[in-house]
């Protein structure tokens, strides 16, 4: 039986697999953290990774997790390289995976213009429950370090914002 060498695209596939921790609708490739996929041999691959934040608590889990995955499609070593000199931004989120946050319940971060939020952009950020964007901020500092507080005077709901960064 011939033995089929493993592309660079199924370990991209194998990485959907993979969900951020803290929010578990959507996976790492969708929110744009891997930097680099490296197949060294049959029998090793790297997988470069870059945290939304140098202080994430979830690195580890998501090391040990994207090294599982990888070891599933047969290779014997998986080095997972944490890259830290690539600075995340969540302009690197996949557009899908900004419909997915809000179908979960949190607003989507904006679009940067050159890493600067218009006045319109803070004070207009979509209510995830009925889509007005009649909200405001209420605190800097929701329940994760990427995340803040909204309120929306439409449904009268408070929500959590996954911060543009």
């Amino acid at each position: 039986m011939e033995i089929q060498e493993i592309t660079e695209q199924q370990i991209w596939l194998a990485l959907e697999n993979v969900k951020d921790p803290e929010i578990p609708v959507i996976s790492i490739v969708d929110m744009g953290m891997i930097t680099g996929i490296e197949i060294r041999d049959s029998n090793s691959a790297q997988v470069t990774m870059t945290p939304t934040f140098v202080g994430c608590p979830a690195i580890d889990v998501i090391k040990k997790n994207i090294r599982e995955e990888i070891l599933k499609l047969g290779f014997e070593e998986v080095e997972v390289k944490v890259d830290f000199e690539t600075q995340w931004t969540s302009d690197r989120m996949k557009p899908s995976a900004k419909i997915k946050l809000e179908k979960f319940g949190l607003a989507p971060p904006v679009m940067l213009n050159d890493g600067e939020l218009t006045e319109e952009q803070l004070n207009k950020v979509r209510c995830p429950h009925c889509h007005s964007t009649d909200t405001t901020l209420r605190s800097a500092f929701g329940s994760t370090l990427c995340r803040a507080i909204r309120f929306c005077f439409s449904c009268k709901q408070g929500f959590e914002q996954f911060k543009p960064i």
